[in-house]
């Protein structure tokens, strides 16, 4: 199977290079680009700078961003924003970023517009930083590993940035959890060093290029995976609003095998189970009250609130730890007071503005239903079936 995928990989590229050099003259050239991948947690995140420059003859009011079509399915946020002014001066103006189509698009590449504060005049320069968060990129390998080994992971790009324009000069830095790394791909020139391994620099490539990559190294942060989350917000007329989630939660990590003995777990914690986890952390919103965390045999114990007036952190722990390919089932809730959420608009209608995300940080959540419940006894439900990473919800 990992001969097979890398095949394809392999095929990949050698089909978009060949398309990418006969892709027609681009109105706009890539002067630099500087992506930095985080690999330190199961949720990978990536970092680009872009400086374009405008090279047709008409007002360019767009840039567009390629992903082949394996890591864009695994897209759960992109965002784009343009810096303005210089240091301590310096803000970030967001841009609006939307699929995009082209009819000589090679090989199911998918394309994102980002459309541009103010249209970019032929000759004219501009800076543009992205950020996309990847779910479900990194694969274990070996799948399967026993309760005292580490779980190594593969991870999939390009070396060069795949892109519809022109590349003038590009580099690429990779940052690993720790510096055990079992292998990765060499593409001239390349340099690793620490934590880190440096692609590049990359000068001139055409448009579409592609130089596949793996690098196989040690992850045994938490592969959190809600596979699925039912919010229910009752609204009482009261004065509080009354949250309770129901989680099914999966470590989604290489699948434990063989016998899972206790007593070595408690006694070589940091050896014994390294990849496993037994906490989760729940950034609630302040002000929160009467909180309680309860599995399918009743009340948890294990769970600790620190609160203040910014923010309050719920820290839980299920009753085992959690291995890879194991399961839980939980819920948690919690009261709130309703004038935090509730407000007026400019017509006299009352509207209720709270987060629909979920607050278990650094999770990744596959499916998401949050149902509305009031005294009037009038339900609405909202499905939502998409992966996206949870950080921090305020």
């Amino acid at each position: 199977m990992v001969l097979l995928k890398t095949l394809i990989f392999f095929l990949l590229s050698i089909c978009l290079s060949f398309l990418g050099s006969s892709s027609p003259h681009q109105q706009i050239r890539i002067l630099s680009a500087e992506r930095r991948i985080d690999l330190t947690s199961p949720i990978v995140r990536v970092f680009l700078t872009l400086k374009v420059e405008n090279n047709g003859e008409s007002d360019a009011s767009e840039v567009l961003l390629a992903f082949p079509p394996s890591e864009a399915e695994h897209i759960a946020t992109l965002k784009a924003s343009a810096p303005e002014g210089k240091r301590k001066k310096k803000v970030y103006v967001p841009l609006s970023v939307n699929p995009a189509e082209l009819p000589d698009t090679p090989n199911g590449v998918k394309l994102f517009s980002v459309s541009l504060h103010n249209p970019l005049k032929s000759g004219e320069k501009a800076v543009l930083e992205v950020l996309y968060v990847l779910t479900h990129s990194l694969e274990p390998f070996p799948a399967e590993i026993s309760q005292s080994e580490p779980q190594y992971v593969y991870y999939r790009d390009s070396a060069i940035l795949l892109s519809p324009y022109h590349v003038t000069e590009q580099i690429t830095y990779i940052k690993t959890p720790s510096n055990k790394v079992e292998s990765y791909t060499r593409v001239d020139p390349t340099h690793r060093a620490g934590l880190e391994i440096k692609y590049g620099h990359y000068h001139d490539r055409t448009p579409y290029s592609f130089s596949p990559i793996i690098v196989h190294f040690e992850n045994n942060n938490p592969f959190a995976v809600v596979e699925e989350l039912v919010r229910v917000v009752e609204i009482s007329h009261w004065g509080s609003l009354q949250i309770t989630e129901h989680y099914k939660l999966k470590h989604a990590g290489a699948r434990h095998k063989g016998v899972f003995s206790r007593l070595e777990y408690q006694a070589r914690p940091s050896i014994s189970g390294s990849s496993s986890f037994k906490h989760l952390l729940a950034r609630l919103p302040p002000r929160v009250h009467s909180v309680y965390y309860r599995d399918e045999i009743g009340n948890v114990s294990t769970s600790h609130l620190r609160t203040d007036s910014q923010k309050s952190e719920l820290e839980i722990e299920p009753r085992y730890p959690l291995f890879g390919g194991w399961k839980a089932t939980f819920l948690i809730g919690y009261g709130l007071p309703l004038q935090d959420f509730l407000f007026e608009s400019f017509e006299g209608k009352r509207y209720l503005n709270f987060s629909f995300g979920c607050p278990l940080l650094e999770t990744v959540v596959d499916k998401l239903i949050i149902k509305a419940s009031c005294a009037t006894g009038r339900v609405k439900e909202i499905s939502c079936y998409c992966s996206f990473s949870s950080r921090a919800t305020p």
